[in-house]
């Protein structure tokens, strides 16, 4: 249910939230918006340039139209919280 929970936000909009899982190996996770929107993102998305994200992380992200078609998060960065 990827970036489908209530309304959606505007492309492009900046939003905070945790990390829910990520996968060290494949390059990619999720992260859950604090209004309960699981949005995916890839390694490449995080913003400082490292490749891996500890799951539990507090993280600022924008919400970005992917490639297929869902929202997604990108320029994810660790809130400082």
């Amino acid at each position: 249910m990827t970036g489908q929970a209530g309304a959606s936000p505007p492309l492009g909009s900046t939003r905070t939230g945790t990390v829910e899982s990520f996968d060290d190996h494949k390059g990619y996770g999720s992260v859950v918006a604090d209004d309960g929107t699981a949005y995916f993102f890839h390694c490449t998305a995080i913003a400082d340039g490292t490749r891996s994200i500890d799951e539990g992380r507090r993280v600022t992200f924008e919400v970005v139209a992917g490639h297929r078609g869902q929202l997604e998060a990108a320029a994810v960065r660790d809130s400082g919280s």
